[in-house]
């Protein structure tokens, strides 16, 4: 008889504020000298003239100051944000997989693909990296157009065509945001029955989340995917999180969980 393949899931991810601690468009602009980022921002949201988690592409390309955007700015701009603890141990730990499942990890963000990139150098590979896809001058390196921002309705159609090239079916998908602009995919997520996580109290995504983690720590998002996904009962969350060099410090478990992890140091391995 042959085995039974693995279940395979997707894990996907947003980035600014939910695996970094800041907005990439802040940091761009404050690297370009740029003032009043948010009053431009809530500008645009107010006018409904750009979908939501598209206004930093818009200012790109729109705003005369930012205009002498080039790819050298957005990769400053990436190795300078601020990331949250133990990303690197939490793709360690979906490339290895649980005994009877394993997991694509893919970050989609409405930021420019290369913030993403140079924030997540040799942690996430590029071609799991989905951002926003700018075109340049060839003599000026400026921003020439915008090719494709995964905003909105955006990152419903990258999160589809995952599913298809991954052979993912729609009810083993894991969505981890944090805003406004991921409304449309989390709902999209829970109407084929899989798992949503938002990483804030925002209010209007709580409503919409299967679950809502506060942390400071990236691995704090599997807490509740293997509680009410897999069924794992709290000791056996605990031992797998010792086992690999993270101690569950405070789990206060109700419509919110805020997780407290110790810093993360060894390498992740499964136990079940």
């Amino acid at each position: 008889m042959n085995e039974l393949r693995p279940k395979h899931y997707l894990l996907a991810s947003d980035f600014d504020q939910t695996l970094s601690f800041n907005d990439s468009g802040l940091v761009l602009s404050e690297l370009l000298g740029v003032q009043g980022y948010r009053e431009r921002v809530k500008g645009l949201a107010s006018s409904n003239l750009v979908q939501q988690g598209g206004e930093l592409a818009y200012l790109i390309r729109h705003d005369p100051e930012f205009r002498g955007v080039r790819q050298a700015h957005l990769r400053n701009a990436g190795k300078q944000v601020r990331l949250k603890a133990a990303i690197p141990n939490l793709v360690s730990f979906l490339e290895n997989g649980l005994e009877d499942c394993r997991f694509s990890f893919h970050v989609i963000s409405a930021a420019p693909r290369e913030i993403v990139l140079a924030a997540l150098e040799g942690i996430v590979a590029p071609e799991n990296i989905h951002g926003t896809e700018l075109d340049y001058e060839a003599a000026s390196g400026e921003v020439r157009a915008i090719r494709h921002v995964p905003a909105g309705y955006g990152k419903v159609a990258v999160i589809e065509e995952l599913q298809l090239r991954l052979g993912v079916t729609p009810d083993r998908v894991i969505y981890v945001g944090d805003g406004s602009s991921d409304v449309h995919v989390m709902l999209h997520v829970n109407s084929h029955d899989s798992f949503t996580i938002a990483v804030s109290d925002n209010r209007q995504l709580a409503r919409i989340a299967r679950s809502v983690v506060v942390s400071d720590n990236v691995f704090a998002v599997m807490v509740p995917v293997l509680d009410q996904v897999f069924g794992w009962r709290t000791g056996e969350i605990r031992e797998l999180l010792e086992l690999n060099g993270l101690t569950l410090e405070a789990w206060r478990k109700a419509r919110t969980d805020h997780v407290q992890l110790a810093a993360a140091g060894s390498p992740i391995r499964a136990v079940r």
